[in-house]
């Protein structure tokens, strides 16, 4: 008997006739005589529908009050899940992150999970029970109800793999396994068979969103099997695995891509120490992720700092910026919010070079601008003016023949 968690996606539950399909798909599971937890997600929409009437009462709404609200997205459906699994016989229970007590710190829209108490999970499996667990949610220390950012369900599933020390977890959504780069932009992209920690890491981080950041950050630390599969279509789907399991790498294994970027720039400070955290300090305090940074020392003692939000946090980044401009005496400060970072990814890098440059022929050959560059062992992504997006893309992924299963090293 295996133990094995199964994460749903909101277009997985989108609808009560989604919900039937996926109990069926759970009960198969049980057929086969594995204990099952279930993590899932909202209904398709339903969280954005919840913001948006948080913002009907209030502009910017009160981040622990928009946490109790967006969570009963996630309730709805384990509560519903739990009930059509009991219709078919199997008895069945769901769970709030709180009844789990899935503890997290205090950081309402974007905690992050601290413990979690397995013993009520294990006493309903050790009775028969499937588990059915909002995913999303935690609760903190004073009985807060708490959010893990969106995409947190992902987290929630892994997390909970790795207390239990589950056989697998898979992450039911609605593409069947990790591609190449979004086949809605590249149609010919390809399903990869694995990738590996590292590799899925980065696009994950890079703005891939077939899983969430941290929950393959979960997964690496704790060495979790992880697979990503089709809840529409049966399929092996993605095994997510260790570099060493992998006997041939790819050079280049996908291209990732975020739209979820806005640029910022402060220009003419004083060039001395101390002002990069002068610039970013107040940044960070405010709890706004930064994430590619630029800085460009002029002739004239002087040094421009440019760098990257996400779009959420562009208003407010722009106010810090503009306060710290007066401060600092700057020349000037200027944001675009019409941007997109680019990122290929592969742990072949590591091995061949050339990559950069080609990357860089190929986007001149479009005549399609650099704005940002930034590079690590196994990624280099660039800043482009969002309307290149599509043909970047599909011509990066056309260079570097990503469609075909042989671009392997050696």
């Amino acid at each position: 008997m295996a133990l094995i968690v199964q994460k749903y996606g909101g277009t997985s539950v989108g609808s009560i006739e989604r919900i039937q399909a996926v109990a069926d798909r759970v009960l198969r599971a049980r057929a086969a005589g594995d204990s099952v937890v279930v993590v899932v997600s909202a209904m398709s929409g339903e969280t954005n529908r919840l913001i948006a009437l948080a913002k009907e009462v209030q502009s910017r709404p009160n981040a622990r009050e928009l946490d109790a609200l967006v969570a009963t997205g996630e309730q709805v459906t384990s509560a519903l899940l739990a009930m059509a699994l009991e219709s078919r016989g199997q008895p069945a229970r769901s769970y709030t992150g709180a009844q789990v007590k899935i503890l997290t710190d205090s950081a309402f829209n974007k905690a992050r999970i601290q413990a979690i108490d397995t013993d009520s999970i294990r006493d309903e499996l050790q009775a028969g029970r499937v588990v059915v667990v909002a995913g999303f949610q935690g609760v903190n220390p004073e009985g807060d109800i708490t959010t893990l950012g969106r995409g947190g369900s992902d987290t929630s599933a892994v997390a909970i793999a790795a207390a239990l020390q589950a056989d697998e977890c898979q992450i039911y959504t609605d593409v069947d396994g990790v591609y190449t780069t979004d086949p809605r932009v590249e149609p010919r992209a390809r399903r990869l068979d694995r990738i590996t920690f590292e590799e899925m890491l980065e696009m994950a981080s890079l703005g891939s969103k077939v899983l969430q950041i941290r929950s393959v950050e979960f997964a690496g630390k704790y060495n979790v099997p992880l697979r990503v599969l089709s809840s529409f279509v049966d399929g092996p789907g993605t095994l997510i695995t260790l570099e060493d399991e992998v006997v041939e790498q790819a050079v280049i294994s996908g291209i990732a891509f975020n739209r979820d970027e806005a640029q910022l720039t402060i220009k003419g400070v004083p060039d001395h120490p101390g002002i990069a955290y002068a610039i970013l300090g107040p940044i960070a305090e405010a709890n706004i992720e930064v994430d590619m940074i630029l800085q460009n020392v002029g002739a004239d003692n002087t040094t421009d700092f440019t760098f990257t939000v996400q779009h959420v946090d562009y208003d407010k980044a722009l106010d810090i910026l503009r306060a710290a401009a007066k401060n600092l005496g700057a020349r000037e400060v200027s944001g675009n919010p019409k941007i997109v970072k680019i990122s290929l990814v592969g742990v072949g890098m590591r091995s061949h070079a050339g990559i950069a440059a080609k990357m860089f022929k190929v986007l001149a050959d479009e005549k399609i601008n650099i704005r940002m560059i930034s590079t690590s062992e196994i990624k280099i992504s660039v800043v482009v003016d969002d309307k290149y997006l599509e043909l970047a893309v599909r011509t990066l992924h056309d260079a570097f023949e990503l469609d075909a299963p042989a671009a392997l090293i050696g």
